[in-house]
């Protein structure tokens, strides 16, 4: 079953809204129209394997069984909220604006969207599924799919802009791609969550705590390159139907569980990160918890505050853990509204709220209506902040 048109006259707004989670669906040429001859056959694209139309790396690997575009929104802006119907849908059905520039910057038009930050898919949302090939394989495939996106983000006139992937299986490739990728224009990274659970052929990397991830962190807080977690930026943190809901529940609900569940496996990085004293190192290193809703943050740092005394006595940082996400974190909210959105967005903090739609995934934000209305009491000032202001600030967008 699919919605109206996306274009309806509640979604316009006098505020320059950014949405800070957005998702491309790649364009099935993506990496063969860019790859040299010599790997051509082995970046990732669509072609039959086993019988089934799959996204495929290294000739033989499925990425993406079925070629799923990973859209929701029909040609005609009508949106998909069937699970089962959603799985069916192949990139001929979808909304052009799903992978193309042209038709994107329409629909933002259309929604009353300024900007766009933008997330991946094919390779993962933390380019995870990068680790099934080798090592050079991978740098040329990320290497290649941020070229692309450097030229979308240079002909969208400061509108569109993908956040890099990196080669965070090396963290001197991962400096030296974060280094290109400024020098481009890209305005922030986009890494794996749990590089240490990865097995890259028997041996394991350290955790993102580690010393040996300093110096990437140097070079993102000198450079001034957000570092953001996308939910289920690692093959150990997504789960899109299987061990959260119970198996009497029929596939669909089971989906909306783990979908929900996946917003707090942010709060595990966030978690982490703090605890590890990091950022009493790293001081003006800025994080992005993306498309994890903001409703568990108050809980979650009353939490550490408590645990670290009770449970930890002796163990301290130059600030209480609470006190760190408002000086070096953001979370992205959509689903929230009303008065309820307004007192949590207070309680998280309003500089460190970002707005997103999460288009043109099923559960996004799309369409967007009475977008002015939707905040309860929040101040003129205050939407300025989370609907855009807070993201231009981040991500150097002149708004």
């Amino acid at each position: 079953m699919a919605t109206a048109s996306l274009d309806r006259p509640g979604a316009k707004t006098g505020y320059k809204v950014i949405d800070a989670d957005t998702h491309l669906t790649e364009p099935h040429d993506m990496w063969t129209s860019r790859a040299p001859a010599s790997i051509r056959d082995r970046v990732p694209q669509v072609k039959m394997l086993d019988g089934q139309r799959c996204w495929v790396i290294d000739g033989d690997k499925s990425i993406g069984t079925g070629a799923h575009p990973n859209s929701a929104i029909l040609k005609d802006g009508g949106k998909v909220r069937v699970l089962d119907d959603f799985l069916k849908l192949q990139f001929e059905d979808v909304h052009t604006g799903s992978s193309s520039l042209k038709e994107r910057l329409q629909v933002m038009d259309e929604t009353g969207i300024y900007a766009q930050i933008v997330y991946p898919n094919i390779l993962g949302f933390g380019g995870q599924a990068a680790a099934k090939v080798d090592a050079d394989l991978r740098l040329a495939c990320v290497k290649i799919y941020n070229d692309a996106v450097a030229e979308m983000q240079a002909d969208s006139n400061g509108r569109f802009f993908p956040m890099a992937l990196l080669p965070w299986w090396d963290v001197d490739l991962a400096i030296k791609e974060t280094e290109r990728c400024a020098a481009m224009g890209l305005r922030g990274i986009n890494i794996n969550s749990d590089p240490h659970l990865v097995d890259l052929g028997g041996e394991r990397l350290p955790d993102l705590a580690h010393e040996h991830w300093y110096p990437l962190w140097e070079v993102c807080e000198d450079m001034g390159m957000p570092v953001n977690f996308h939910i289920g930026a690692s093959e150990t943190s997504i789960d899109w139907m299987g061990q959260q809901g119970w198996p009497s529940l029929t596939r669909d609900l089971r989906s909306g569980i783990s979908g929900a569940m996946l917003f707090f496996n942010n709060g595990k990085v966030v978690a982490n990160l703090i605890y590890s004293g990091l950022l009493d190192r790293f001081r003006n290193l800025k994080f992005v918890s993306v498309e994890s809703g903001i409703g568990w943050v108050p809980f979650m740092m009353e939490a550490l505050d408590y645990q670290l005394v009770e449970i930890a006595e002796g163990k301290g940082f130059e600030k209480k853990p609470s006190e760190y996400f408002k000086s070096n974190f953001y979370a992205c909210f959509w689903f929230e509204q009303g008065q309820p959105a307004a007192d949590m967005m207070r309680k998280v903090g309003i500089d460190n709220v970002l707005f997103e739609t999460d288009f043109p995934h099923p559960t996004g934000l799309y369409p967007i209506e009475n977008l002015d209305s939707r905040y309860g009491d929040l101040t003129h000032e205050e939407k300025t902040k989370v609907l855009g202001g807070n993201a231009a600030k981040l991500y150097r967008i002149d708004i």
